[in-house]
């Protein structure tokens, strides 16, 4: 599964986009650089039942923002994903899809 599609799933399942995950991680405090990712995983499973691959992936985002390295980006694995730049906004409006 590419890391948007992970986003994507995230949003399905919990009916919030990632930005507005992120902005609701950010006002907790979560994205101090001294917040582990298992407090947060906790906290993704606590409130929203994410499992710990789903949560890890939004663990990326809320520590790094949405740029991801270019290891898995094109190409033609699983996990292969068509941007280094990850769509925050809701799988609805991500210009990839249209």
């Amino acid at each position: 599964m590419s890391f948007q599609a992970h986003l994507d799933s995230i949003e399905d399942k919990t009916g919030k986009t990632p930005r507005e995950l992120v902005t609701l991680a950010r006002e907790l405090g979560y994205d101090e650089p001294s917040t582990k990712a298992g407090v947060i995983v906790d906290w993704l499973k606590r409130d929203f039942d994410l499992g710990r691959g789903h949560a890890m992936a939004l663990v990326q985002v809320i520590k790094n923002g949405a740029s991801i390295g270019s290891k898995h980006v094109g190409g033609d694995g699983v996990h292969r994903d068509e941007s280094d730049t990850l769509w925050l906004d809701g799988k609805a409006s991500n210009p990839a899809r249209a």
